[in-house]
């Protein structure tokens, strides 16, 4: 494929916007809407710049079919230029080749499926780094939805195999493992009203008080802008704070015990609102 040169109108724009160049996130908690109005993905095309929009199919076992679905919106949403990275092992993901889909691209879009197979085959390849410098310094958009948004922390929750059995217990309804850390002191949990999520979620800050916790409900998105986020979409965001928690049992009982914590503050915010990561504050 030949090399797409970048409009320097939109790449002056960007950078101009963002004085260190840092670009956004956008991550969405999964089943997007894909027919009719499709806002939260009209809002990822919209972001993308008028630039080459690549989307990632790392983390599905269906890669061809995510792609077909991913491409065609895109096109329909005015991408003109829509590019497949796919990469079934760490070789494929280290080609130089996958490097060159990226370079001049100013969109990323992972796609859902298992998000520990994003970080095994990114971790510590040059195509990590590449995307990394496409968001911290040349003003670019990395979405995800699914697995593609819960890779997105610093740390990330998956799914333990007693998931949806006992997920009061400590430490049975999760495990945690090292995310791309593109939002750092955030761990993010999708599909997460429909699925139940919240126990999971309270648990990993209760393990990690720091840590700020988000679940994203599905057709639901939030837009990382340096140290803020805005809510879209059709459901709601849960920001769990656990900052000021007194007492946790996490370290002190069995495994199988019910987790207990006390003094958490828990945001719940509808399309529209925003929050602020450094005061840790929402608002309207």
């Amino acid at each position: 494929m030949p090399a797409r040169v970048p409009d320097p109108a939109i790449a002056t724009s960007r950078v101009r916007n963002r004085p260190d160049g840092l670009g956004t996130l956008m991550i969405i908690g999964g089943a997007e809407e894909k027919a009719g109005e499709r806002s939260i993905l009209a809002e990822v095309a919209r972001r993308a710049g008028g630039g080459a929009l690549v989307v990632a199919t790392l983390a599905s076992v269906e890669p061809e079919f995510q792609w077909a679905t991913y491409s065609r919106v895109f096109r329909e949403l005015g991408i003109g230029d829509v590019r497949h990275l796919k990469a079934e092992t760490r070789e494929e993901a280290a080609d130089p080749r996958q490097l060159a889909l990226i370079e001049d691209a100013t969109a990323l879009f992972f796609t859902g499926g298992d998000q520990l197979k994003i970080t095994t085959k990114l971790g510590g390849t040059p195509l990590n780094e590449r995307i990394r410098q496409l968001y911290k310094m040349h003003g670019g958009l990395i979405a995800g939805t699914s697995a593609g948004a819960a890779v997105m922390g610093q740390m990330m929750l998956m799914s333990a195999a007693l998931e949806g059995v006992e997920k009061h217990r400590v430490r049975q309804a999760f495990i945690m493992a090292r995310g791309l850390a593109l939002l750092r002191d955030v761990v993010i949990d999708q599909h997460f009203a429909q699925r139940a999520r919240i126990e999971r979620l309270l648990g990993a800050i209760a393990e990690n008080p720091g840590v700020l916790g988000v679940g994203i409900d599905e057709d639901t998105a939030i837009v990382v802008d340096h140290q803020e986020f805005n809510v879209i979409g059709s459901g709601a965001v849960y920001v769990a704070d656990g900052s000021a928690i007194s007492y946790t049992n996490v370290t002190e009982r069995p495994a199988d015990s019910t987790l207990c914590l006390f003094d958490v503050r828990l945001h719940v915010l509808a399309p529209g609102a925003s929050f602020d990561m450094a005061t840790r504050r929402p608002r309207i």
